[in-house]
């Protein structure tokens, strides 16, 4: 005879609410065990001359409840390998089939051993939750493990079971998570054995509350009904993405409904400028809103090419996910990288390896595939350092440095002697010189030349600082009394 292992569920009450078959299941065989024995059925069944033998003492032995299910499958699989003539019965709470990982490993194990494993439904707390709280799980409904619990699996929209809340702590967790999406006075239900009669009970508190009740235990589950509030949603991509799709409607806004891919591309360049503003400045609150704006412009542009049929705002996320996944093969593929330049060189080499899966043509220069429409400052930077990454390069500073000197002469003899035009060569020449002084410090010259930026606004208003305090113009003033303002706002920062 094979071995065997049925797996039976006791329901979330007493023996009321076992099915005849799984009655006659326990009854048939002397080698019942159960995963705990805090359950109201297995006092009931104690009753009747039946008897549990339970893993409860895993709990307290081992780390963790993934060591606990682990130990409690090896251990049943290793008593039917041993007791072939006999049925091992696994008595669970509630329906083996809802929440219990045990079941998932026994269904993953059994048969590579040659274990025939049969399951036997029994009412699950979900039955009990929904006529004891009043839903109707066709309108929408979620639920979801305590201990796994993240804001990303909330959605307000549907009705929300949180199951395995077994005390405070974990009560506390579970109210982290939910007020990252719902206000502090937003009503919950904590349910504790429902439908037990003698020991259900059920809370109706504020959501700030939840972690404050001392009755948790095996068979508590948290409450949150569905709500068509669009506020819960405010958090979500998903409502972002519907309210664009309104505004682009028929019935939204007249603005949006007109723009194109082309009357909107500068508001792109513009809202990532500011955002790149608000990061220069440190500024938190403004980076929030920016980085918002800079957000909206790729709605809209995706919006546009969903209404035509081509892509969605989910496709891009879909395109996004799959090359940062394969274009990181040392986080998500087993490989490795010592540090940043070997992690970028993963980088473009996975980059190059994914446009030839997607059978894009090789570029005819090696210069190709910088933006043309990027600044010149930025883009004199990767072209330089595209063509050194083939050998074309100073093999040092002192190069470097030498052809700046060289690009200087060359401007002020221009200026002395020359047209206008050639002057803007010569210029352009001394500029791309020196942008290549900062590839070989490895310092973006956007950023340095930003940074210089600010500290030259900084110092020049301090200037015009003082002549307000003052009272006076810059008609009013003369170059040696500014430049030594200029001084006292240098040592100032």
């Amino acid at each position: 005879m094979s071995p065997s292992i049925t797996i039976v569920g006791l329901g979330s009450g007493g023996e009321d609410q076992l099915t005849l078959g799984i009655l006659k299941k326990l009854e048939s065989s002397s080698f019942r065990f159960a995963r705990t024995a805090e359950h109201p059925a297995i006092a009931d069944l104690a009753a009747r001359g039946l008897s549990f033998e339970s893993f409860d003492s895993l709990y307290e032995s081992l780390n963790g409840f993934e060591e606990v299910y682990e130990a409690i499958a090896g251990k049943l699989l290793d008593l039917a390998e041993e007791h072939r003539s006999a049925t091992i019965i696994y008595a669970v709470p509630g329906h083996p089939m809802v929440a219990e990982r045990t079941v998932q490993l026994l269904r993953g194990r059994a048969q590579e051993r040659g274990i025939a494993l049969e399951i036997l439904g029994g009412e699950s707390f979900l039955d009990q939750a929904f006529v004891r709280l009043g839903f109707d799980p066709i309108e929408g409904f979620q639920l979801l493990d305590a201990s796994e619990l993240r804001r990303e699996h909330l959605r307000p929209q549907l009705h929300t079971l949180i199951g395995q809340v077994y005390d405070e702590f974990t009560a506390s967790d579970v109210k982290l998570s939910l007020m990252a999406v719902y206000p502090d006075e937003h009503p919950v239900v904590v349910g504790q054995s429902l439908g037990v009669p003698g020991e259900e009970r059920i809370h109706r508190i504020p959501l700030h509350e939840l972690d404050r009740l001392e009755d948790y235990g095996n068979l508590t589950l948290v409450y949150v009904p569905a709500s068509e509030d669009a506020g819960l949603r405010r958090h979500s991509f998903e409502r972002l993405h519907e309210i664009v799709a309104i505004l682009r409607s028929p019935e939204g806004c007249p603005w949006d409904r007109e723009q194109t891919h082309g009357s909107i591309r500068k508001n792109f360049v513009e809202e990532t400028y500011e955002a790149i503003e608000a990061i220069d400045n440190d500024d938190p609150d403004n980076m929030k809103e920016e980085f918002g704006d800079v957000l909206l412009q790729v709605l809209l542009h995706s919006q546009m090419e969903e209404e035509v049929g081509s892509f969605d705002v989910f496709d891009v996320l879909a395109e996004l996910n799959d090359k940062l996944i394969f274009r990181h093969p040392h986080v998500f593929g087993g490989e490795n990288a010592q540090d940043a330049e070997e992690a970028l060189r993963n980088w473009e080499a996975m980059k190059a390896e994914e446009k030839r899966r997607k059978g894009v043509a090789e570029r005819q220069s090696k210069l190709d595939g910088i933006p043309k429409d990027l600044p010149a400052l930025p883009r004199s930077y990767k072209l330089q350092k595209k063509a050194a990454g083939v050998g074309f390069d100073w093999p040092d500073l002192t190069g470097v440095f030498e052809k700046v000197d060289e690009e200087l002469a060359e401007l002020k003899k221009a200026i002395s002697s020359e047209s206008h035009d050639r002057q803007k060569e010569e210029l352009g020449d001394l500029l791309f010189a020196v942008a290549n002084i900062s590839r070989f410090l490895k310092i973006d010259p956007e950023e340095a030349l930003a940074g210089t930026n600010r500290k030259f606004s900084s110092r020049f208003q301090y200037i015009e600082e003082q002549l307000r305090i003052r009272g006076r113009s810059f008609d009013e003033t003369d170059l040696q009394e500014m430049e030594e303002w200029w001084q006292q706002a240098k040592s100032l920062n």
